[in-house]
């Protein structure tokens, strides 16, 4: 059995404009200045507090575990108000994850979103049936550490060897390469394709043909 392991935010969905407005949201909460986009686009991938450190790394802990929460509460408000922007699947994805999966292929996700958000994410799309494991920052340390993709493993009861992992941030081919599983990256989201193979991908696709192709060689 083969193991394929997908980031979500900037891999399978585009999720940008969501996670501008609610970064908007929890720092005007706590009277901060709007975060530069660039900066927040830059840390999507991290887990909640970690990209709270990165776009304020001289403000407190507590201070950064506020902002955390304040997020997940900006989330929440946003999707209540009915205030969520539509966070469409990048092209291919969909005919992708029915190929491999009719391919005989296990599918997975490792994400640094909320068991909550992710599990209203694929259902909205209808394409939790084709995973396996979800794993989530709720339940791991943040990425590049490999306690996520390791649990994809375990789950799928597949070698490092046998198992990539896909994304568009150096997060998650750091978790690869801490893992030893293959880092493939995707040029659509956060991180720029030369980041992603100076961080250890082995190669970095254009689009889901691409991608699908590099599964496949």
């Amino acid at each position: 059995m083969r193991l394929a392991v997908f980031d979500c935010d900037g891999t399978l969905v585009d999720s940008q404009a969501n996670i501008l407005r609610a970064m908007h949201s929890s720092f005007m909460a706590l009277g901060l200045p709007d975060p530069d986009p660039h900066a927040v686009r830059r840390v999507v991938g991290l887990s909640l507090v970690e990209a709270m450190q990165a776009l304020l790394p001289d403000a407190p802990a507590d201070l950064h575990a506020r902002l955390a929460d304040d997020y997940k509460l900006a989330f929440q408000r946003l999707r209540a108000d009915q205030r969520l922007e539509p966070e469409p699947l990048f092209d291919g994805v969909r005919d992708l994850l029915e190929e491999l999966e009719s391919g005989g292929w296990l599918l997975a996700v490792a994400t640094g979103k909320s068991d909550r958000g992710l599990k209203l994410c694929l259902e909205h799309h209808g394409i939790e049936r084709h995973f396996i494991s979800l794993q989530t920052a709720d339940r791991h340390p943040s990425k590049p550490h490999p306690a996520m993709l390791l649990q994809c493993l375990a789950d799928a009861g597949v070698t490092a060897d046998r198992a990539f992992i896909i994304g568009d941030t150096v997060f998650d081919v750091g978790m690869g390469v801490a893992a030893g599983v293959t880092a493939l990256g995707v040029d659509w989201g956060y991180h720029d394709a030369h980041e992603l193979i100076e961080a250890g991908a082995a190669a970095v696709a254009k689009d889901a043909a691409g991608l699908k192709a590099l599964l496949h060689g």
